[in-house]
């Protein structure tokens, strides 16, 4: 009565059973038989249960559909904004839990039967519980992670300036979302059941369900975390008035453009946004936060990837830039764009047949070669050094442990053999069955045939392009998913994708990015699911009710995303396009500008005329060897001296990684994101650990909510009626830095700039 589905919670007697078996497995001294035999997970994870416990009740989805709606809101919404900002469960998972408790003190627990069924619940079932808290942070998690596919969308409609059936893209949307919990199925007894497979990132947000509902002694004279978590949320909800309306140009601080005002060398070397970014920092939490939260990254992760970016930005790109390396001073230092060999924009018009939508080989034969920004053609060589890297190190580094890991998985489940956690799941709750995920992969397989085929092909990826994507995503499902569940690192499939269609399929951007949606998010899904699905197994979740929520919360993030991007891109005059939008305007869409050029190098050009000797770049393509190398010299180094620890911490795939945030993250974020990062996990946690530990990730969570809800609260009370702050110099939603832009090759005209 207490929940809508409590599905399987077997007798009192089942826990006093598993309980005694427990105990006289104790005496036995079977330690493994008796908790899991990863360390970490032994010293995080509780090895109690209450069955009883009510899950998916009436809190649970009032609180669930509503923390998921407004985070995907929220999310999808800055996704368009110059400072994206992301927010993430974790403000959920705090601000559900007073919510949850005030419910629980208020709402009448008398019984609602639902009319015409013989079925009832309670609007209260009794106090507010970590299971009912979890469940809700997994429904915020889907609204949290984002929609993949909208910015297919968001190229059509305000790059490429076509009509799209809005059920089409609706299609596109789900099944994308949905296609990979499909075949998650078929990998839970590898992947969720086995021990050995602990899914690190999950021992996180344990240790937080833990501190939140364990009783909590206030100090005297300090506050609570709830305390502490409002007083932050108030003071960011307020300051975010000053860089968010009237003071816009706090958020990307250039001095060095401020002194030297004429000189193009000077603001290409202290641009923030369009340059180096030397001497750049921004005093607003959405361009510290741009890159996700500091405070939630680990000092060792912030260390690596500020090495990886100094030695590209301040090394490699200025050596490649200042010696014309592929006549790059025709070009910004910095952007995003594809030009033609006059340094111009390239007119993708000239080279696109209008009517078949694909690529016009006269017209491309009779305009120009596609260009790139030195740091845009150098990081696509470091995105295929990053992915061959991350297989490399991780079969260096742990491809025993993984092995070891992987035959002691198969003995187990050959032997059904299963920790404390897998057998307390097996007795107290029923599985999901089978035939469930069967289901969602046969729906969903054929709704995307159709979305593909159907609508005039809109979308422009045969029937075979599903097959193919589909089935290199669940090839990879299982070996990505043993990485990492057991590493914490997940190598993308997006550049591998995008190059193997690219080849089949080339000269179709639509075609390009679809079936690089189908073939990496849906691989990502079935890991998000499965990662889910274990966080629940540690926490004693009841299965079905995992799925249903996963499911659901799925289906509305996906939902809530669609409308809010459909509604943004007809209703902001030329959202997307910064050469039309009105000066100080916010919406410029970084991240799409990134994926629709991607479309067009990958998809309208293909990696043919891009990465071999009938393009400008073929020599991108070492990056693969230099990426499968660059691991193995500090393998030898470790292996060579065991007792320098510190050697162990050079991780390459990370350092080849720290630049991929460019173009769309700049310098100023970069550097915002490290100082302000280094500083609280590291310089605080050493410190300071106990405040640390209490406050660190709730001042991050409280950081985030508060510009959030300002943010939208300022564009619909304000922005949306055109009312903007008082014009003045500070109103500029940049840098000052005009100049940072202009090219420095001879004979190069560009609006607003000097030609040499």
């Amino acid at each position: 009565m207490g929940s809508f589905v409590e599905d399987g919670i077997h007798d009192a007697k089942s826990l006093e059973t598993e309980k005694k078996q427990q105990t006289d497995r104790h005496v036995e001294g079977d330690e493994k038989f008796n908790d899991n035999p990863i360390e970490e997970v032994r010293l995080t994870v509780p090895t109690t249960d209450d069955p009883l416990l009510p899950a998916l009740t009436f809190r649970t989805w009032v609180l669930g559909i509503i923390s998921c709606s407004l985070l995907a809101f929220v999310n999808q919404f800055f996704q368009y904004r110059q400072n994206l900002l992301y927010v993430g469960p974790v403000s959920a998972q705090i601000l559900v839990l007073p919510a949850g408790k005030l419910m629980a003190a208020t709402l009448p627990s008398k019984p609602v039967k639902v009319p015409l069924t013989p079925w009832s619940f309670s609007l209260n079932p009794g106090p507010f519980n970590i299971k009912e808290h979890v469940l809700i942070t997994i429904f915020a998690g889907c609204g949290s992670s984002g929609v993949y596919a909208v910015g297919i969308i968001t190229i059509v409609k305000a790059f490429y300036e076509r009509p799209m059936s809005a059920v089409a893209a609706m299609l596109l949307v789900q099944t994308t979302q949905l296609l990979g919990y499909g075949w998650a199925g078929l990998f839970r007894k590898y992947l969720v059941d086995s021990p050995y497979m602990w899914w690190p990132s999950n021992l996180v947000q344990v240790s937080l369900f833990r501190a939140l509902h364990e009783v909590e002694k206030r100090t005297k004279g300090g506050l609570s975390r709830l305390q502490f978590f409002l007083l932050v949320f108030i003071s960011s909800f307020v300051y975010y008035t000053v860089p968010g309306y009237l003071f816009p140009t706090l958020s990307f601080l250039s001095f060095v453009c401020l002194i030297w005002k004429d000189s193009i060398t000077a603001q290409k070397i202290g641009s923030g946004l369009q340059g180096l970014g030397i001497g750049s920092f921004g005093l607003d939490w959405s361009t510290v936060a741009y890159m996700g939260s500091p405070l939630a990254s680990p000092f060792f992760a912030i260390a690596n990837y500020l090495v990886g970016f100094v030695l590209f930005l301040y090394v490699l790109v200025p050596i490649a830039y200042w010696n014309n390396l592929y006549e790059a001073r025709r070009f910004p230092i910095m952007s995003p764009y594809t030009y033609d060999s006059a340094g111009q924009l390239y007119n993708i018009t000239r080279v696109l047949n209008q009517k078949e939508f694909d690529l016009n080989h006269v017209g491309y034969e009779n305009y120009s070669k596609v260009y790139l920004s030195i740091v845009f053609a150098f990081l696509y060589g470091l995105s295929f050094a990053t992915l061959m890297a991350s297989l490399s190190h991780v079969a260096l580094f742990e491809g025993k442990k993984i092995w070891e890991m992987w035959k002691q998985t198969t003995s187990a489940v050959k032997d059904q053999f299963g920790d404390v956690h897998t057998r307390l799941m097996k007795n107290n709750y029923k599985a999901v069955p089978q035939w469930w995920f069967q289901i969602v992969l046969l729906v969903t397989f054929a709704l995307s045939i159709f979305a593909c085929e159907g609508f005039n092909r809109q979308l422009q990826l045969p029937w075979w392009g599903i097959v193919l994507a589909c089935g290199m995503a669940f090839f990879f499902t299982l070996p990505v998913g043993v990485i990492q569940a057991t590493t914490n690192m997940q190598p993308g499939l997006n550049v591998i994708t995008e190059l193997i269609i690219g080849y089949m399929y080339p000269g179709k951007p639509l075609a390009n990015v679809a079936f690089k949606t189908y073939g990496y998010i849906s691989m990502t899904q079935a890991l998000s699911f499965l990662s889910d699905f274990k966080l629940g197994h540690y926490m004693k979740i009841p299965p079905r009710s995992m799925f249903i929520v996963q499911l659901v919360g799925t289906v509305i993030a996906s939902t809530v995303c669609y409308g809010t991007a459909w509604w943004l891109l007809t209703s902001v005059d030329h959202i997307c396009n910064k050469h039309l939008l009105p000066k100080g305007s916010p919406w410029t869409c970084p991240n799409d500008v990134v994926f629709y050029n991607a479309s067009i190098i990958w998809g309208v050009v293909g990696p043919l005329r891009m990465f071999t000797s009938h393009g400008i770049y073929p020599q991108m393509n070492w990056f693969f060897l230099i990426g499968v190398l660059a691991p193995v010299p500090v393998w030898l180094l470790s292996r060579k001296f065991p007792e320098k620890k510190w050697i162990k911490y050079i991780h390459m795939p990370l350092i080849l990684a720290g630049p991929g945030g460019l173009p769309s993250a700049k310098a100023v974020h970069y550097w915002s994101w490290a100082a302000v990062g280094i500083f609280f996990n590291y310089y605080i946690f050493k410190r300071y650990k106990g405040w640390w530990a209490r406050h660190n990730y709730i001042l991050s969570a409280a950081l985030d909510a508060g510009l959030a809800f300002m943010g939208v609260l300022l564009y619909f009370a304000l922005q949306s009626h055109d009312v903007d702050g008082p014009e003045w110099w500070g109103l500029e939603n940049g840098d000052h830095c005009p100049l940072a832009i202009c090219p420095t090759a001879p004979g190069i005209e560009v609006d607003g700039c000097p030609v040499f």
